[in-house]
């Protein structure tokens, strides 16, 4: 620009002084050969410019860097475009903030510390979730809860689906049988579900303690997970199901009539 400016006639150190160049600056650059590879990236400056202007200043390096190689067959790294860019003081549009989507988790200690075993009804109830496949697909169960004094299963769901409902109505079925008096606990993993608002929510407005095991480890959740040992064995894994009512039946079965044998 300024060897244009000086060919037309134009004083140097104003045309320096114009565009912020020192004038040292600009007779070092004169002095220097240019190499081929200094006259391709001052081209493809050029051209990235072109590209970035006729986008109306919306394309960063990928895009910038797909126009040149898709559109005008250019072979050119991604990288070095991003490199000329920046040195050029081009840029593209921001994209999109990407905000990070928290749970709504209800976060409590471990109240329990694998120690099951209890003196009267209602004082622990241990929850969990098992899945167990069908031709029509996965059927889940919500033993949500097992009483820790007599181990008996007092609330339970099945559905379709592995969500926060599952394990509250689970839940409510365990309140509206037990009407427990404040201050029993209700210990799980840390599910989603079972970290999730509702469930923790729901826990609370009965009076009950939400309690969670480490993270990872089945110990800390042991007497639930022998009870879905059991039903494995004895249950699930008797026949191969077709349907998920078939499935659910025998569930139903299994929980509610222990000692009727399953088909």
């Amino acid at each position: 620009m300024i060897d244009r400016l000086v060919d037309a006639g134009a004083p140097v150190d104003r045309c320096c002084r114009i565009l912020g160049v020192a004038r040292q600056n600009y007779y070092k650059h004169k002095r220097t050969p240019t190499t081929p590879r200094q006259l391709r990236r001052e081209w493809l400056t050029g051209l990235i410019r072109e590209v970035h202007v006729a986008s109306r200043g919306t394309y960063g390096y990928r895009r910038v860097h797909a126009e040149l190689t898709l559109g005008m067959g250019i072979q050119v790294c991604s990288r070095t475009v991003s490199v000329l860019m920046t040195q050029a003081g081009i840029h593209g549009l921001p994209g999109p903030v990407r905000i990070k989507r928290l749970r709504s988790v209800v976060t409590a200690d471990d109240l329990v510390n694998r120690k099951f075993h209890r003196l009267r009804p209602n004082e622990l109830w241990v929850t969990d979730i098992t899945q167990h496949r069908t031709r029509e697909g996965w059927v889940y169960c919500a033993a949500a809860v097992l009483d820790a004094f007599s181990r008996k299963i007092v609330g339970w769901s099945i559905d379709s689906r592995q969500d926060s409902t599952l394990v509250v109505n689970a839940l409510d079925m365990a309140l509206r049988n037990r009407r427990p008096e404040p201050g029993g606990i209700v210990h799980a993993d840390h599910g989603a579900q079972f970290t999730s608002w509702v469930f923790g929510e729901r826990i609370r407005s009965a009076g009950l303690l939400p309690s969670f095991g480490t993270v990872g480890d089945g110990l800390d959740n042991a007497m639930m997970e022998s009870f879905w040992s059991s039903m494995q064995i004895e249950l699930l894994n008797r026949k191969r199901w077709k349907t998920r009512v078939e499935l659910a039946n025998a569930i139903f079965e299994y929980i509610e009539r222990p000692c009727c044998p399953i088909g």
